[in-house]
């Protein structure tokens, strides 16, 4: 009598037990469970998708309630800058020639340019402020990429100063901005700002949501830039043009997030580590090890020269 196997598998039920077998290893079951593991937030993803949801009701809150609402002002008007921002680099992409970016206390803002093509410069306004928000909230998911998204802005807004040097109120907008920038990058090794960055990035993605929802679908306003498409393409109402932009941000606003937590599976300790070895707080020993190289080569080439003197 042979001797039993627990792990044998009875006639009877080989069959099924084959297909299971083949299932499980056939490539798209493979790609649905990747996807499903990579989707799947880790610890320090649940607690930024914690700290996103917290902004975002926060940001409800504070939008609407009197005299508490001055908190987010300067950041409404940052992503109003963000729109015009678009505007203007879509119209420098397609030949236009910008006059100036201003923005106005009452959180309006216009890009006056010439030439360009308007039914990509238009569009460009909420599509790539909400563009820029998803883009910001997937790096809030890492440091590193928090400070690259950091630098990247700076460099957008040398350019909006440059077109907007008239205007006061940017300046001032966009040095406080830089400002807070540069303190949350020394703040617990610049976990801070990588909480600022999704900030921004929540902050800007409801901004073009309620203000798409504002101008074009409750109400039409005859200067928003929907009503100026709609008499450019003449085949739609402003209101369905804003029904479609309000998909399309949506769309973008999940999309940040959904990169962010494919992207980003590093863990708070791992990102801790990494982020002492790129663009470190100065003074901290991450800084120190960066530049001592750099040092230890100034002192050798000092020392040469004195040699060659003497």
């Amino acid at each position: 009598m042979p001797a039993y196997d627990p792990f044998s598998v009875s006639p009877e039920y080989s069959t099924g037990y084959e297909l299971d077998q083949s299932f499980a290893s056939h490539p798209v079951y493979l790609v649905a469970r990747d996807a499903k593991d990579r989707l799947t937030p880790n610890e320090t993803q649940r607690n930024t998708l914690i700290a996103a949801g917290v902004y975002i009701v926060a940001i409800a809150i504070l939008w609407h309630v009197p005299y508490v609402s001055f908190v987010i002002y300067p950041f409404k008007l940052l992503t109003v800058g963000f729109h015009e921002m678009s505007h203007a680099f879509v119209g420098v992409l397609t030949c236009a020639k910008i006059h100036s970016i201003e923005l106005d206390p009452d959180e309006g803002g216009a890009t006056r340019m010439s030439g360009g093509i308007p039914w990509l410069t238009l569009p460009a306004g909420y599509l790539g402020s909400s563009l820029i928000g998803a883009a910001l909230i997937t790096c809030g998911f890492n440091t590193n990429a928090s400070k690259v998204a950091t630098i990247i802005l700076a460099a957008f807004f040398l350019f909006t100063l440059w077109w907007a040097r008239r205007n006061w109120l940017t300046w001032v907008l966009i040095l406080g901005m830089c400002g807070l920038i540069i303190l949350f990058w020394f703040v617990a090794e610049s976990v801070a700002l990588r909480f600022f960055v999704l900030f921004i990035g929540v902050m800007s993605c409801m901004y073009v949501l309620w203000d798409i929802v504002d101008d074009t679908i409750a109400r039409k306003v005859n200067g928003s830039d929907a009503s100026s498409f709609a008499k450019i393409c003449g085949c739609c109402p402003s209101q369905v043009w804003g029904v479609i932009w309000l998909i399309q941000a949506i769309i973008f606003f999940a999309a940040g997030i959904i990169v962010g937590l494919v992207s980003f599976k590093q863990s708070a300790e791992q990102q801790k580590e990494d982020t002492s070895h790129f663009l470190p707080v100065p003074g901290t020993s991450g800084a120190l090890s960066m530049f001592a190289p750099s040092i230890s080569m100034l002192s050798a080439g000092v020392s040469l020269v004195f040699v060659l003197l003497g």
